[in-house]
This record gives C-alpha cells, sequence and structure tokens, in this order.
C-alpha cells in the first residue's frame, strides 16, 4: 500500500494582523480594517498556528499536490493584504449613442437606458463590497472596493456581465461596463 504524499507549507503572519483558526480547514484573519473568514473546506489541507506562521499540510500526490503550496499562499497572504490595505477595482461605462444611467440601490447596481433598452439590468453587490458611481460630464466611473478579493472581483464580474452584450459583432458593438483598474489600497475619499 501506498501512503498519500504530504506537501507542507508556511506563510509568515504580518504584524498588526490576528489570525484565529475556527477549525482546520477555516481561517478567520482580523486587521485595522475588519475581517475576513476563508474557508477551505474543498481542499485536501490542514492549518496550525505556530511561531507567528500559518502552517499547512495539504494530502494530494503528485504534482496538484504540490501545486497548491503556492496556490494556498498567495490566497492567504491576499486575505492579509485585504485586512491592511484593501482592494480596488475600477469600472468605466461605455457607450455610443445610447447615454447609459447607472446607479446603485440597495444590494444592486443599476443600468437603464442601456443601449436604447426599456428595462432595467441589474448587478448584484456583494456582502462587504461598497460600489461608488461618480459622473465627469459624459464619463462614468465605478469604483468597487472591499477587503475580500474574492467577493470585490466577482462584483466586478456581475457588473460586467449585466451589460454584456450577444448576438451582436463585439468588434463594433462596444457598448459596456469594462474593467480597467486593479489594484491595493484604499483612499480616504474612496472609504466614503
Amino acid at each position: 500500500m501506498t501512503a498519500k504524499r504530504i506537501h507542507y507549507g508556511e506563510v509568515e503572519i504580518p504584524e498588526g494582523v490576528n489570525v484565529e483558526l475556527l477549525n482546520e480547514k477555516t481561517i478567520k484573519v482580523s486587521g485595522p480594517l475588519g475581517t475576513v473568514i476563508k474557508d477551505f473546506g474543498g481542499v485536501p489541507v490542514k492549518f496550525k498556528l505556530e511561531d507567528n506562521r500559518i502552517k499547512y499540510e495539504i494530502y494530494w500526490k503528485g504534482k496538484k499536490g504540490y501545486a497548491l503550496i503556492n496556490t494556498i499562499a498567495g490566497r492567504i497572504r491576499n486575505v492579509f493584504t485585504g485586512v491592511t490595505k484593501g482592494f480596488v477595482y475600477k469600472m468605466k461605462a461605455y457607450y455610443v449613442h445610447f447615454p447609459m444611467n447607472i446607479r446603485v440601490e440597495n444590494d444592486y447596481v443599476i443600468i437603464s437606458n442601456f443601449a436604447g433598452e426599456r428595462g432595467v439590468r441589474r448587478a448584484k453587490i456583494l456582502p462587504g463590497v461598497n460600489v461608488r458611481v461618480i459622473k465627469k460630464g459624459t464619463d462614468i466611473d465605478l469604483i468597487i472596493t472591499g477587503i475580500d478579493k474574492d467577493l470585490v472581483g466577482q462584483t466586478a464580474a456581475n457588473i460586467y456581465l449585466a451589460t454584456k452584450v450577444k448576438n451582436k459583432d463585439p468588434r463594433v458593438f462596444l457598448d459596456g461596463i469594462y474593467l480597467y483598474y486593479k489594484g491595493v489600497g484604499i483612499n480616504e475619499q474612496e472609504k466614503a
């Protein structure tokens, strides 16, 4: 019988960040901007806290198990960055003929008059994510901020998909809302 191969990895916990294990597959990370809980339930991994480090063991044979070492380390570092600095995505609304009207209502971005449509299109804003609409003349920018990179990215994807055009040539028909910036650091103006 062959035993399962175990791969090991570790990530150092930065200053100002508090990490707590909720169970062997779930971590809770707190920092100056808030708290993020990450569940790695779909991955054969076990976490331990030792000497100001998160140590983990991956129970998966071969190259896939070895590849998970850096993937998990990157996801944990993203959580550390989120609770200390935050994430910012910026999107721009582009239209040629019919001016779009974009507003935030409760947990949705409401897009009306897209390509002259009478109905409205909605994009879900996930919990813990803030979306601001900035209008300067005919330019419309959307600033998406939050501390969980996965939720910020999914909210940006929801907005993009709400204005995705089907059955038309994408080289000619360019109307939509497109991502143009991904970065780290929530400014004081972007918190408000």
